[in-house]
C-alpha cells in the first residue's frame, strides 16, 4: 500500500511511445510502463497526483521476459508490466514538448 505522495510519483517508470499508443492517445488512453508490483488503485493515484487529472479507468498487463538473440549472443529483455490508462473526456496529458 503506498503510504507517502513520494512512493506515488516511484510507480510511473515512463510512457510508451508506439504507433498502437499514439492511436490511442485519439481515444483519450495513454499507455505506461508501471513497476511490476503496484496495483490499479496505486496507478490510478499516481497518474492523478502526477499530472492533475481525473482518471475513468484503468488496464494492467504483465508483459513475460522475452528471449532475444544478438549476433550469437543470447540474452533476454526484461519482464515488464504496462498500465493503459483511460481519462475523463476534455483532459489530456502532455507527453510530448512543444516548444
Amino acid at each position: 500500500m503506498v503510504k507517502l505522495l513520494s512512493d506515488l510519483s516511484n510507480i510511473i517508470r515512463y510512457p510508451i511511445i508506439t504507433d498502437k499508443a499514439t492511436r490511442l492517445l485519439e481515444k483519450n488512453k495513454y499507455s505506461f510502463i508501471v513497476t511490476p508490483k503496484s496495483n490499479k488503485i496505486e496507478i490510478k493515484k499516481s497518474i492523478e497526483y502526477l499530472f492533475n487529472v481525473k482518471v475513468i479507468k484503468v488496464n494492467t498487463s504483465h508483459l513475460p521476459k522475452k528471449q532475444r538473440r544478438v549476433g550469437k549472443y543470447l540474452g533476454w529483455k526484461a519482464h515488464y508490466k504496462k498500465a493503459i490508462v483511460t481519462l475523463e473526456k476534455g483532459t489530456t496529458i502532455n507527453l510530448f514538448d512543444e516548444k
